[in-house]
């Protein structure tokens, strides 16, 4: 067979093998081992498996993984979340749905600080449901808006994916977490739109709100404070170009930490259980980035992706068309294929093509994580939705699906708003020195 026959087997049968449940990690490094050997050689598949093994685990960039999620433990187990939930809650009290929208708010502010979409899913299912519940929310909008807000964690900087995007693509970390900002926030809003859609038309979704005093609403800011400082000196310090991607999330752990101390939450426990929590998370991220990575010098030595991008960038259409073809593939495989492990499968295919076309990576990094932001809501892989059925076991997995599909307009509309005008992801990443 000929190489390029070898890779489009090799794409099958990883496809196949994850069809079979077989983990991600272990799926992508057995097909790039064998295929590699199939190519090249065996004795040069084990110095790759060796290679790449060592080059993966001892990668000065992927530090900022584990230091960013340590970062979001500390504050999720010293009751951060619970403040940005109060605060948020009582500054959209007296609107139909006020608890949902503060959720989302809830899940924007604690996704600047955490980094991961299952990671904030799960910790504002522990701190909203029983909230929404007890108003007699039903359960569909309460779900569904907190398994479409937690993958905010995946847009709002720091996020796991725009670091994994950036070390594969060779960006800047730092203008990646930049660029998702402001898109970050369009979410957050197009979110309050769809929740408020949903009470006018269904009053019965939501009770009718109650409103909190002004004085209240000021006295619930003082909660916010350490995560507003926390983010400001993080990604403030990134964008003055006081230190890097990596030295900033040394610098969050620390801030976290000292924020803990302060507040008089530090204990040997919790910091004992953030750490556990942020081994445990880094560790699967980076066995599945190993496994790509071997995946990747597979498909490279058959010529499959330059092959497929030279064939996808000379089609007779225009180039949006072609980018409306690679989002609808990240639609549809978003459905079956983990979003962190599809964008490190498909981007040493797609990047060359979007750079053919002479599209911003940095624009491209912001749509790739908002469509798999989509994934992690759909069935039958929707990782947040099982996040969130796990947590509350009271309410069936298909009622999480169904309250999440609206908000999968507002994601649409967001990445609509971004093709007609890329400057909403490109202004601020521009201007950083």
């Amino acid at each position: 067979m000929t190489p390029l026959v070898v890779g489009i087997f090799g794409v099958v049968s990883m496809l196949v093998l994850l069809a079979c449940s077989l983990p991600v990690a272990i799926a992508m490094g057995l097909v790039g081992v064998a295929g590699y050997a199939a190519v090249i050689s065996g004795k040069a598949a084990l110095a790759m498996l060796s290679a790449d093994l060592y080059d993966v685990f001892s990668n000065y960039n992927l530090t900022v993984i584990p230091l960013f999620v340590f970062m979001g433990q500390v504050a999720f187990h010293t009751g951060i979340s619970r403040r940005l939930f109060t605060a948020a809650n009582s500054w959209l009290s007296g609107l139909r749905g006020g608890l949902a929208m503060a959720t989302v708010g809830a899940c924007a502010a604690f996704g600047a600080i955490c980094g991961s979409g299952p990671a904030t899913a799960a910790t504002m299912a522990a701190v909203a449901l029983p909230e929404m519940k007890r108003y007699k929310y039903d359960d569909a909008l309460a779900s569904g808006t907190v398994a479409a807000g937690g993958g905010l964690g995946m847009l709002i900087p720091p996020s796991v994916v725009f670091i994994v995007y950036g070390i594969l693509t060779e960006q800047s970390i730092g203008k990646l977490f930049i660029s998702g900002v402001v898109p970050g926030i369009l979410v957050a809003l197009l979110f309050f739109a769809v929740i408020s859609v949903q009470c006018y038309l269904n009053p019965t979704l939501a009770p009718p709100a109650v409103r909190v005093a002004w004085r209240e609403r000021f006295k619930t800011l003082l909660g916010v404070i350490e995560t507003l400082v926390l983010f400001v000196f993080v990604m403030g310090g990134m964008f003055a170009g006081w230190f890097t991607a990596t030295e900033g999330a040394a610098m969050g752990a620390i801030g976290s930490v000292v924020i803990a101390v302060a507040g008089g939450n530090c204990s040997f426990k919790m910091l004992w259980q953030a750490a556990q929590e942020t081994i445990r998370t880094s560790s699967m991220v980076m066995v599945i980035v190993a496994g790509a990575t071997m995946f990747g010098h597979f498909l490279a030595v058959t010529g499959l992706p330059t092959q497929f991008a030279g064939w996808l960038a000379g089609l007779p259409v225009p180039p949006w068309v072609i980018i409306l073809m690679v989002i609808a593939f990240y639609l549809f495989a978003g459905c079956f294929i983990d979003s962190l492990a599809l964008i490190l499968l498909t981007i040493p295919i797609f990047y060359p093509v979007i750079l053919g076309l002479g599209y911003d990576p940095i624009w491209f990094g912001v749509i790739i994580v908002l469509v798999t932001q989509m994934g992690v809501i759909t069935p039958p892989v929707g990782v947040n939705v099982y996040v969130v059925s796990g947590i509350d076991r009271s309410i069936p997995l298909q009622t999480v699906f169904r309250g999440a599909m609206p908000f999968l307009f507002a994601l649409f509309a967001a990445c609509g708003l971004l093709m007609a005008f890329p400057q909403l992801a490109t202004w601020l990443p521009q201007i950083v020195r």
